[in-house]
């Protein structure tokens, strides 16, 4: 199993797309996985059949009454755009209209109708982001294609909303709701005027929200896991409810009698389960590792993965574990940006709920329905919690590398994937 890195262009848009750009700190790990869907020969659909995304939860409760705002389309239920519709929207695609870019495309505002989604001229209707893929990468058609047959069957509060697509010659495009906030990647690790330190409530809420989406994807008869859960692929609206975006990598579970699929690795290092990594094994319960990392971020603020960090802290997880069982030990931790502003009995129940997550064999973590109740219990007692843990001295506050500007709807992390190549820059398996 190979891996390669790839980088790709940063921009300093606040709006953050992950098929389109890399990150500083990590990089995706990439290829064909073994076992794969079967799709039209136009592309468009997975021949999957309804019961593939069957409406049960596994557990007696059906996944109406388990998740009352999310649905599972039998079919995709999306707009078919023209070339020139969307060229149209997007001001001939008008490199002022770039939110960003990467490997495997470019991801560019647009403006359409709020009702009948037809391109309207800027300024009018609402805004919307179009991702114009790289037709020539055989990856990029693959993860289109995912794009489609599986956000476009999907629909939930804590999920962005794929709107439509166009296939049309050689071009490869993707239309979905934008998120003005941009991605927890970008508040979470930029600085300036746009980017205002997250507060302990928000940080929850977003952790909340990512883990009410993952639980819906895990709700189904025939489980679909993510895959490259991460901060980048986290995405805010106006209000800083999350949305993940980005299912480029998603997959179907294993089937009935399986614990797990077999598949070539994907994903980002630093959120990617040991298990996968290692042996290619995907579990439902690698999105549950991927998920306890990015709370060990919200956390810390600090990345998954940073070579700017001092030797022996350059992976999160590896230093910043043992500092989550020890209160004293994760108060130095926390993120110096929430200025002890936040409730550390609270903060050691999501510290301790973290290190659940991360647990290294996949039957040790808790499902997604488990975390989210969690969180929602912590959520609930921070009206009758009021103390706040005092801001740790200068010299406990960690390393924190310079701030790289980036892209906007996820452009591009590195991808991992076929020869690992070392780089400054953390890989994604690709």
């Amino acid at each position: 199993m190979g891996n390669c890195l790839h980088s790709s262009k940063k921009s300093s848009s606040p709006y953050n797309t992950r098929s389109l750009s890399s990150e500083p700190s990590t990089s995706r790990i990439g290829g064909s996985s073994t076992t794969t869907t079967t799709t039209t020969t136009t592309g468009i659909l997975s021949n999957v059949s309804s019961s593939t995304f069957g409406q049960s939860t596994g557990s007696g409760v059906s996944l109406d009454e388990a998740f009352p705002e999310g649905r599972i389309l039998d079919l995709p239920n999306l707009r078919i755009f023209t070339f020139s519709e969307l060229r149209n929207a997007t001001k001939n695609f008008k490199p002022e209209m770039v939110l960003g870019e990467g490997g495997f495309g470019t991801v560019f505002k647009g403006w359409v109708d709020e009702k009948t989604l037809n391109p309207v001229k800027s300024g009018q209707g609402m805004v919307v982001a179009v991702k114009k893929l790289n037709s020539e990468s055989l990856q990029g058609l693959e993860e289109w294609k995912s794009e489609v047959n599986f956000l476009g069957r999907l629909s939930h509060p804590n999920l962005v909303k794929l709107l439509g697509y166009c296939l049309e010659e050689k071009e490869l495009l993707l239309v979905y709701e934008f998120m003005p906030k941009g991605s927890l990647e970008n508040h979470l690790f930029r600085r300036g005027a746009t980017f205002d330190p997250l507060s302990w409530n928000l940080r929850l809420k977003i952790a909340i929200g990512a883990a009410r989406g993952l639980a819906f994807l895990h709700s189904s008869e025939r489980q679909i896991i993510y895959r490259d859960l991460k901060a980048s692929n986290i995405l805010l609206d106006m209000n800083y409810n999350p949305k993940l975006s980005d299912f480029g990598l998603a997959k179907n579970g294993p089937s009935a009698g399986d614990s797990h699929v077999t598949t070539r690795v994907m994903g980002t290092y630093g959120y990617a389960a040991p298990e996968y990594v290692a042996t290619g094994h995907l579990y439902v319960k690698s999105d549950v590792y991927g998920f306890g990392v990015v709370l060990l971020e919200l956390l810390s603020g600090q990345r998954a993965l940073d070579p700017n960090r001092p030797a022996g802290q350059q992976n999160l997880v590896d230093y910043a574990k043992p500092s989550l069982s020890d209160r004293r030990k994760l108060a130095r931790l926390m993120d110096p940006r929430l200025e002890g502003q936040y409730p550390s009995k609270a903060a050691f129940q999501v510290a301790q709920l973290t290190l659940r997550c991360l647990a290294g064999e996949p039957k040790n973590r808790p499902p997604m329905k488990e975390v989210a109740d969690t969180l929602e219990q912590i959520e609930a007692l921070k009206g009758r919690s009021k103390g706040t843990h005092g801001t740790p001295p200068p010299q406990q506050m960690h390393h924190r590398s310079p701030v790289h500007h980036r892209s906007p709807l996820h452009p591009n992390h590195n991808v991992v994937g076929q020869a690992v190549r070392s780089s400054h820059h953390a890989p994604r398996l690709r």
